[in-house]
């Protein structure tokens, strides 16, 4: 019975953290929704900081629990597994249609960070990202940057988060295009991993920058002789 309590405080909590957020949202609203009283939220959690970190990691379980993450054969290409990868979060972010609170709470940490963002990066976000990096590492020269891969995968996981950030500007921009099965989340995975993998070949392919002193056509002063400034 007291699990149950726990878990109908947290359900009826997330709606209301994911449209008024941690400041805009009271106990006592909470309370009302999961039909508790204070005493009850004070023994289950203690303080609203820990109730509302607790409903946040429930958002991201949910999430996993209904887009699992990328999974894929062990003799799959680099190129596949990004396909995977992409097809994955998009999934997360847009196959729900009707958007729920649970990614409308992720949105709004991610976005206005509380104390619940560090546990959020480590436990949900951060593994993500290292799977990601390592596919990449497949794909980039070994020679890469850790900074460098870094932005890679930053730049592929913006175009997959514009898509739901960006919504209804999109649809303003295009109007009944976006209806179209032009922007099914398969054609988004298709062409945002399509893009980046151009991208990656552009790195692949890119010649190693000199760290040597450069020189600049001699620039020089009125009397004829050369600028001390042609060199730097």
């Amino acid at each position: 019975m007291a699990d149950d309590t726990r878990l109908r405080i947290l359900r009826a909590g997330g709606p209301i953290f994911a449209g008024g957020g941690f400041e805009g949202t009271t106990v006592r609203e909470i309370c009302a929704a999961a039909d508790v009283n204070l005493a009850s939220v004070n023994y289950h959690f203690g303080s609203k900081e820990t109730l509302y970190l607790e409903t946040v990691q429930l958002a991201h379980q949910e999430k996993l629990l209904r887009v699992p993450p990328a999974a894929w054969p062990a003799d799959a290409s680099p190129q596949d597994k990004l396909r995977v990868f992409v097809g994955t979060i998009l999934n997360r972010l847009l196959g729900e249609g009707d958007i729920g609170w649970e990614t409308r709470l992720l949105m709004r940490e991610m976005i206005h960070p509380t104390h619940a963002c560090r546990p959020l990066v480590e436990d949900y976000i951060r593994p993500q990202f290292d799977q990601l990096l390592d596919v990449l590492a497949e794909l980039l020269p070994d020679t890469t940057e850790p900074s460098v891969r870094h932005r890679v995968a930053f730049s592929i996981v913006g175009q997959c988060l514009h898509y739901r950030f960006a919504s209804e500007f999109v649809s303003l921009l295009i109007g009944d295009e976006r209806s179209t099965g032009a922007y099914s989340i398969e054609e988004l995975s298709e062409h945002i991993t399509r893009f980046s993998l151009g991208g990656l070949e552009a790195f692949r392919n890119e010649q190693p920058r000199s760290t040597c002193l450069t020189e600049r056509p001699e620039k020089r002063n009125e009397s004829g002789t050369v600028s001390a400034t042609s060199i730097h």
